[in-house]
């Protein structure tokens, strides 16, 4: 039986490290299982903030993997000032942490690439990929933002080509995301914003959430919008030994990027405080991170009682994060603390989720991630202002670590695999 070509268009692909290039990767990995034949387009010359070359073990054999150059600015504007570099990451300085550099790069930023600094990829793009379109049978294709200029090629595809199925793939939110805001946008380039955003939602056949409330949000906006979470690979959550170096140790561990607006400061107190107050927990307690810490974050926590405790591992491929987090007693997760972020579901839960570790997460109240915690029996979720409860939390899993109680005691995860995932998606393409 001949396969169904599915046209992938995503900016993010390995050798590019992070959350953003698994989602598309592992539908990639499981779609011919279900008759499907993935095609990816993607830049030839990317500039990636992470690189992970383990996950090239997982691009499927034979895909057809298409390039094309892309210019990106990025190079000026780390000129300009160094911290520029967080950009690619979507990341910024904030508030008091801010210099006139950061706010003028902040404001260029916005207001001069709509929707964002890929935009110049749209067009040589869409002239290349009409053509490819043309001369390929493609039953459907998909774009994945951020950046959302992608989803740009998908609109000015459909327009042209309006037999083709499209489904716009949306990561993050565009205009609701929380650093939105943060902009420093004129009353115009909003406007430019929100109304690319309106086409995309018009026009696609499909649009993707990868949360329960962003899929509602793009519903209200008049998307015709569905929610696929993002998920594990069981051949990842089972395809290490967990390891037993920390097993003498209490370890809480943040993997991931940790940015200042997602920093549970009330938790580094809490913990603080556990050090100062407590002898057994100072005695056997460690505060691990892997992955890229702000340095400002981690600087705080150094000037407190917190610095001995500190195992700073810095970014490790994935299959080495994922080691670190089943050697792990307790796992955290941060979201931004805002209303409007409630609906995004950080991509590392669903690893973190398959450990069967408990997890400690901060963001807004009713914060999807809590309603996965509270489904699977895998951890509690806590608002930026919460302190006591934070602690009597803490306090409770080491108890539980100190009795050797911490037995993995999660429930219904299986929903999340990449590979029952990908049979939604094939579920909906068909």
């Amino acid at each position: 039986m001949k396969q169904k070509k599915i046209l992938i268009i995503t900016y993010y692909w390995p050798p590019a490290g992070g959350p953003g290039v698994q989602r598309w990767l592992k539908f990639a990995k499981y779609l011919p299982e279900f008759g499907w034949k993935p095609v990816v387009y993607t830049p030839e010359n990317p500039s990636y903030p992470l690189l992970d070359e383990s996950l090239m073990k997982d691009i499927p054999e034979n895909i057809d993997i298409v390039k094309t150059k892309i210019w990106e600015p990025y190079q000026l504007a780390e000129k300009l000032n160094k911290s520029n570099k967080k950009f690619k990451a979507g990341q910024f300085d904030v508030g008091k942490n801010q210099s006139w550099k950061s706010k003028l790069s902040i404001w260029v930023r916005g207001n001069f690439f709509i929707p964002d600094a890929r935009v110049f990829w749209v067009k040589p793009s869409v002239k290349f990929l009409e053509k490819y379109l043309k001369d390929h049978e493609i039953e459907v294709i998909v774009t994945s933002g951020p950046p959302h200029s992608l989803h740009l090629i998908g609109l000015h595809l459909k327009k042209k080509m309006p037999h083709i199925r499209w489904i716009a793939d949306f990561r993050d939110p565009w205009t609701e995301i929380s650093y939105y805001k943060h902009l420093k946008l004129t009353k115009s380039s909003d406007k430019k914003h929100r109304q690319l955003e309106n086409d995309v939602f018009k026009n696609a056949d499909i649009t993707l959430a990868t949360s329960y409330t962003d899929a509602e949000n793009f519903r209200r906006n008049g998307a015709n919008a569905i929610c696929i979470t993002n998920g594990f690979d069981e051949t990842d959550a089972h395809s290490q030994d967990v390891s037993l170096a920390y097993r003498d140790k209490f370890v809480l561990s943040y993997i991931g990027v940790l940015e200042q607006l997602r920093n549970p400061e009330n938790l580094w107190k809490a913990l603080d405080e556990l050090v100062k107050t407590h002898a057994s927990f100072a005695e056997n307690f460690t505060l691990k991170f892997v992955g890229r810490i702000d340095d400002k974050i981690l600087n705080s926590i150094e000037n407190s009682d917190l610095k001995t405790h500190i195992l700073n591992l810095g970014y490790l491929a994935h299959d080495k994060a994922v080691e670190e987090m089943k050697s792990s007693s307790l796992l955290l997760i941060t979201n931004f603390p805002n209303e409007s972020s409630k609906g995004i579901i950080p991509g590392k839960i669903f690893e973190y989720l398959a450990t069967g570790k408990q997890i400690i997460s901060f963001g807004p109240n009713d914060a999807d991630v809590s309603r996965i915690l509270k489904e699977t029996n895998a951890g509690k979720h806590f608002c930026y202002n919460d302190y006591e409860v934070i602690k009597d939390f803490i306090l409770e899993e080491f108890e539980r670590w100190k009795n050797g109680n911490l037995s993995e005691n999660s429930q219904n995860i299986e929903q999340f695999s990449r590979r029952n995932l990908t049979g939604q998606l094939v579920g909906i393409l068909e």
